[in-house]
């Protein structure tokens, strides 16, 4: 993009400050807001559907994963994951242009809630004996499922970070890293149950269609 030419030169520290200075507390306000709108429309379908709730099929690959409670951490890894793209814009006009395009990912998947309701089979699993994941299934209910929001933002997200790593020539490690991590967030879902593998298929799709459409745009091909 045309920012990530423009700040390019030095160490990846000064790098790194030069884009995340501008506009900061827009940035984190914004955040804050986006995250705080999205759970309160996502809450509300979650506990009053308009349909009848459609349980999603398992496949063979779900029969495979079994719960494995450390994935917790990459389940909730998500809402800092989430948070790194945005904070890499320099330009106010680039950031606005990611919350709106993010966004309107998000709101296709509450769509898709709101006229298809959709939840995950029992898992016949014993919460208690797992606490972290015990809280989990109390604060998000494994409804809304398909499409996975949490798997469509992971993929949207690291594509997007992609971009910024390779604007700013960073070290070819980080980009493993970035990709390793949105990895895990997509098999968490899996593996803590909250969603099954054609769930976590069409939240790829929506992710990944969002952010091919987002980069098209001319606002990001200006300086």
């Amino acid at each position: 993009m045309g920012e990530g030419r423009a700040i390019e030169a030095g160490p990846w520290y000064r790098q790194f400050w030069l884009r995340v200075k501008p506009h900061l507390f827009l940035k984190v306000f914004g955040t804050a807001v986006f995250t705080t709108l999205f759970f309160t429309a996502y809450i509300n379908l979650l506990k009053n559907p308009l349909f009848p709730v459609f349980q999603m099929p398992l496949t063979v690959l779900d029969r495979m994963i079994g719960v494995f409670p450390p994935a917790l951490l990459f389940y909730l890894s998500l809402w800092i994951y989430v948070s790194i793209p945005p904070l890499l814009f320099a330009s106010r006009r680039h950031l606005v242009a990611y919350g709106w395009d993010i966004g309107a990912v998000c709101l296709f998947g509450l769509l898709c809630f709101l006229l298809v309701p959709t939840a995950v089979p029992p898992a016949n699993i014993d919460w208690a004996l797992y606490p972290g994941m015990a809280f989990l299934k109390g604060v998000d209910a494994a409804g809304n499922a398909c499409p996975s929001l949490h798997v469509a933002t992971a993929v949207f997200s690291a594509i997007w970070m992609h971009v910024h790593l390779r604007d700013m020539r960073w070290h070819g490690s980080l980009h493993w890293a970035n990709w390793l991590w949105c990895i895990g967030i997509v098999y968490s879902t899996m593996a803590t149950k909250q969603h099954v593998a054609l769930d976590v298929l069409a939240g790829c799709l929506l992710g990944g269609l969002g952010a091919w459409f987002s980069m098209r745009r001319k606002v990001y091909q200006a300086a």
